[in-house]
């Protein structure tokens, strides 16, 4: 049995999001899963233990500018590839025609997908719990699991010195956008409150645009000494960092994806993204900005931000 699964959306997070569903298939079939994603999901970064998975294809689509996989021609050159799989089974977890003509076309017999032309205001987990149950009668709880070998998470407790006297904190301080990057001035403060109640210290995880990086460096001008910056690692290298921290504070960003993967508990600071994307695992604790009960896209409240409320949030998690 050979199974594709298309997941085309861009970015760490929805592809930790759509892995319960893609390993549940496998499990069914007893057979593993190749995938097609693009290139920024990282995909080749989150899958090297997971038994699950064994092949990546990239997916060379991109809105800015035309790629391999793009236009008419770029249709064919994508069944084509496909075709040399030989695949028996795909799951496409969008709704569009493309895809399900490219598989057509790449001679695939049983093709599973969400209903045709439906992709406005779809749930990102209610439609891929459609999907499992009324085609493969599986019910998933969406709790993404990221394995890493447990020889990693050793040498890297080593190299950087972790100590279990000391309360190791994740703060995922970048993010996507500028509406999703909290103020380095929220963390700091954050900071200042858990280090008046424990001995801490602190993993800083962005990325390296210049917005970025000025966050990164405000919070270390105050903080340099306990403070470790992970922006020049790969997601690769630093996964078993994450799995040693005892907890993550991060922005609606890849980070927060990726710690509650790693089964760490993580506070996810929502300011201007849909709930569900810091509240679909059992590991995440979202907080929402002063005044708001609900935020989505266009809330734009990273000013709203509470430090205290995280902080007690945080206490509640690590006692």
């Amino acid at each position: 049995m050979k199974i594709l699964a298309i997941q085309n959306r861009m970015g760490i997070g929805d592809m930790v999001i759509f892995l319960p569903y893609i390993e549940a298939v496998a499990k069914k079939y007893n057979s593993q899963v190749t995938l097609l994603v693009k290139e920024n999901s990282k995909a080749e970064h989150l899958i090297k233990d997971n038994k699950y998975i064994n092949e990546i294809i990239i997916l060379k689509r991109d809105q800015t500018k035309k790629s391999f996989h793009d236009g008419l021609n770029g249709f064919f050159r994508l069944a084509s590839d496909i075709k040399e799989h030989q695949f028996d089974k795909v799951l496409i977890f969008n709704s569009s025609l493309r895809y399900y003509l490219v598989c057509k076309l790449a001679r695939i017999s049983d093709i599973y997908q969400y209903p045709l032309f439906k992709k406005k205001n779809q749930h990102i987990i209610g439609a891929a719990n459609n999907l499992l149950k009324n085609n493969f009668n599986l019910e998933i709880k969406n709790d993404p699991v990221i394995n890493i070998k447990d020889e990693n998470v050793k040498k890297i407790k080593v190299k950087f010195n972790f100590s279990d006297d000391v309360k190791n904190i994740l703060l995922g301080i970048g993010g996507s956008g500028p509406s999703k990057r909290i103020p380095a001035k929220k963390y700091i403060e954050f900071i200042n409150l858990c280090l008046k109640n424990y001995k801490c210290r602190f993993f800083l995880a962005t990325g390296n645009q210049s917005e970025e990086i000025e966050i990164m460096n405000e919070i270390l001008n105050y903080h340099k000494n306990i403070c470790t910056p992970l922006n020049k690692l790969n997601i690769s290298e630093t996964l078993p960092i994450i799995k040693n921290c005892n907890i993550s504070v991060c922005n609606d960003s890849s980070f927060s994806h990726l710690s509650a993967s790693l089964g760490k508990p993580t506070i996810v600071l929502m300011s201007d993204t849909p709930l569900i994307y810091g509240s679909y695992s059992s590991k995440m604790y979202p907080i929402m900005p002063d005044g708001v009960e609900n935020v989505t896209h266009g809330t734009e409240g990273k000013e709203k931000i509470n430090p205290l409320k995280i902080f007690k949030k945080f206490q509640n998690l690590i006692s």
